[in-house]
């Protein structure tokens, strides 16, 4: 990775031209800027630098120092660098200027920092994204004043369908056979093409960061973070650790680094498998979707094998992992892959040559790469539209700098591009698992013993099957001070607009699924009760994409 003095001089004169402050710490360089500066550095960042803005962070720092902090988190993956944004604003009602029009991909992410902290943002319409409606309008969750377990009183309200006189509404959700989760999306049509859509999340509300920050040691936000997802579990909690590990600078055995990449590229294994299958079912290919699956248990056997379990493995620690492999899981592992790639490769020839197959997935569900920019697509979605970008290659982390691999990408950008990134991927999965074991080294898996100091940050991306997680955290005594999360569907959500608009009704749930969406990683962020119950909302507002 390029990380010369020149790389750095560019970022310093960019933070010295708007007066502002930058320290580089590691792979890692801190701006902080006026609040009246950020649009200014943002759009420059993101247009001229080409980095790629990946979320932003909304701070209660009162407690520390008296102020609000947003923080926007890009990366420089050309020269594998992370960014940080920072402004600090004051009052009870803190104000900033928004990014959006500089900056497409911040508009969830300001809106999730005015639901959840009260930051207004000045410059750009406002509306509700995560909280129902009918929450109180001066209680923000993820203030430091707002206890964890604190149960609102408030009267859930409900929707109708939208109607318009231009088009046809066809409701899709928030229980439906195309959608394993609980997501809600009206498409308008008119006669069979979709010509709009409209999408209500965060229906599933688990208050993870709140309850990270609040209650769990370090060590316990692990097994919390491995369960953000079902399917890609283990990337969360490996970027979670990876992401305290850098702000205490803990030198993690080196072994542990090459065992999380070991099972990391496991866990993509059965998740492409997975995706696969369920794509091969959605366009009646249900012979493709059964084999696939079928293909697919042996990496669970393979999993429960290496960890004890098929999913939700809990072997990752903050300064290691808890579970060995040994020669005997080392030979199993060659036994299971030498397997698997014949019979893959022997389904996917077969599989995309089926008539149906190739007409269904070709041309449709088309994502321009300029649209996939701006909104800051991730993962087989972006490579899918011509970007070409992976964090195991572009911000190495564990033990990818010792392998090699091709990151497969495809300009096309439609439902067939996607489904060949992800048979791409798998194969290139098998070759990396194998390199690995062959390099593994000798040595222990985890620290001891180690302190994490209160103040520091971390910023971590790891490449899930679905595309980039990313945790920040600040550190505080014994616990995280601030733990932020942003799954990949998050970005890939947005996305679905243009993927929709213009195509046939009949293949908006292919569309759809093309993200590989994981709701449940999206909606991450608060719990409602009401006399001690969980309180069930009906539909509430819809948010226009």
């Amino acid at each position: 990775m390029l990380r010369n003095a020149s790389v750095i001089d560019k970022y310093v004169k960019l933070a010295e031209s708007a007066g502002a402050s930058i320290t580089v710490d590691g792979d890692t360089v801190h701006i902080v800027s006026k609040p009246e500066h950020l649009p200014g550095l943002a759009g420059k960042l993101f247009n001229e630098f080409k980095c790629v803005h990946r979320t932003c962070v909304a701070t209660d720092e009162r407690p520390l120092n008296g102020f609000f902090s947003l923080t926007h988190l890009f990366t420089d993956d050309a020269n594998g660098l992370y960014i940080t944004l920072k402004t600090y604003l004051e009052g009870d009602k803190p104000r900033a200027p928004s990014i959006v029009d500089q900056v497409p991909a911040a508009d969830w992410c300001e809106m999730e920092a005015r639901d959840l902290v009260g930051i207004e943002f000045e410059g750009r319409s406002a509306y509700r994204l995560v909280l129902p409606p009918a929450w109180p309008s001066d209680v923000y969750p993820l203030r430091k004043d707002f206890q964890y377990d604190k149960r609102p009183n408030i009267i859930p309200v409900s929707e109708k369908v939208s109607i318009t006189e231009e088009s046809s509404t066809v409701p899709v959700g928030p229980y439906h056979p195309a959608l394993h989760e609980p997501e809600y999306f009206e498409l308008y049509v008119e006669g069979e093409k979709v010509v709009d859509v409209k999408y209500r999340g965060f229906h599933v509300h688990r208050g993870i960061e709140k309850l990270g920050e609040s209650r769990m040691t370090y060590q316990q936000v692990n097994f919390l973070a491995e369960r953000i997802c079902g399917i890609c579990g283990f990337e969360h909690s490996t970027c979670y650790a990876l992401a305290v590990e850098k702000a205490a600078k803990l030198d993690v055995p080196e072994r542990a680094q090459f065992i999380r990449s070991i099972i990391l590229e496991v866990e993509r294994l059965h998740s492409h498998l997975l995706w696969l299958g369920v794509a091969f079912h959605l366009v009646g290919y249900d012979a493709g979707f059964m084999h696939m699956w079928r293909i697919r248990e042996k990496v669970m056997y393979l999993s429960e094998n290496l960890t004890g379990s098929r999913k939700t493995y809990g072997i990752n620690l903050v300064g290691g992992v808890r579970k060995d492999i040994n020669e005997e899981k080392k030979s199993k592992i060659l036994e299971t892959l030498e397997t698997l790639e014949k019979e893959f490769k022997e389904l996917v020839e077969v599989a995309v040559s089926v008539p149906q197959v190739k007409r269904r997935l070709t041309g449709t569900g088309v994502l321009p790469k300029e649209d996939a920019i701006k909104l800051g697509v991730e993962g087989p979605v972006a490579r899918a539209s011509g970007i070409d970008r992976d964090a195991r290659r572009d911000l190495p982390y564990a033990a990818y700098k010792h392998v090699s691999f091709k990151v497969p990408v495809y300009t096309e950008g439609d439902n067939m591009a996607r489904a060949l990134v992800r048979v791409d991927e798998t194969l290139e999965s098998i070759s990396m698992i194998k390199q690995l074991l062959d390099q593994i080294p000798k040595g222990p898996i985890r620290l001891e013993e180690f302190d994490i100091p209160p103040g520091r940050i971390g910023v971590q991306v790891v490449e899930a099957p679905r595309g980039g997680d990313i945790h920040f955290v600040i550190t505080g005594e014994g616990k995280p001070y601030r733990w932020r999360v942003r799954a990949p569907t998050y970005n890939n959500i947005p996305a679905l607009k243009v993927m929709l608009r213009d195509q046939p009704l009949a293949d908006a749930p292919l569309t759809i699924a093309s993200i590989d969406p994981c709701f449940s990683c999206t909606d991450r962020v608060v719990v409602v009760k009401e006399d001690g119950s969980v309180l069930k909302l009906n539909l509430t507002g819809g948010v226009k994409l």
